[in-house]
């Protein structure tokens, strides 16, 4: 018997859920990364820093943390490192500008004028497409089992395919009420 035969419908959807979860999920995150008015240590969990050969997410390598307001600080484990992680928040499209004072980097939040709102909206837009397109892949790749099942009617095949779409509009919306809500956060003034 071969390993398309084994698979059956119900567990071709609870996968193509998982991966639509996934998606979702990642979508929350990004955004829960996105500045809106006061600071969040998980503001720079998007950050990536080139360390030991590999990116790393920052909060891999520092401590991050909210102690005022409008500032960010960040903690080195490895201080000799400090340059690196710097340079990555500095670059990073959040347009931020560290500076280091000791050993920790001080991150301050500028003053969200309406020009960087906006530009915040279209970040989180482009990141809803990621997570859109996530969904997407899911349908997809779980469309493509369905179709090379063996044995299965083509009624069930159908029927399943229903399914796989209204699974995809589900986490389309949600995907969607996500930005609504954050766009909505990040507009408040």
């Amino acid at each position: 018997m071969s390993p398309a035969q084994q698979i059956t419908i119900p567990q071709v959807m609870k996968d193509c859920r998982t991966g639509m979860d996934k998606a979702f999920e990642n979508s929350r995150r990004e955004f829960a990364s996105i500045r809106t008015g006061k600071a969040s240590s998980n503001l720079l969990d998007t950050v990536r820093v080139e360390l030991y050969g590999a990116q790393m997410s920052l909060n891999q390598v520092a401590t991050v943390g909210a102690p005022e307001p409008r500032l960010l600080t960040v903690t080195p484990f490895d201080k000799s490192q400090i340059k690196l992680i710097e340079k990555a928040i500095r670059e990073s499209d959040l347009g931020l500008d560290p500076s280091t004072q000791g050993g920790v980097i001080r991150v301050p939040l500028p003053q969200m004028n309406e020009q960087r709102r906006k530009e915040l909206v279209k970040v989180v837009h482009k990141l809803a497409e990621e997570g859109r397109i996530g969904v997407r892949h899911a349908r997809t790749h779980a469309r493509d089992i369905l179709k090379k099942l063996d044995g299965v009617p083509e009624d069930d095949k159908k029927h399943a395919e229903k399914d796989l779409q209204k699974a995809h509009d589900d986490y389309i919306k949600k995907i969607d009420d996500l930005v609504k809500h954050k766009e909505a956060e990040i507009m408040e003034v």
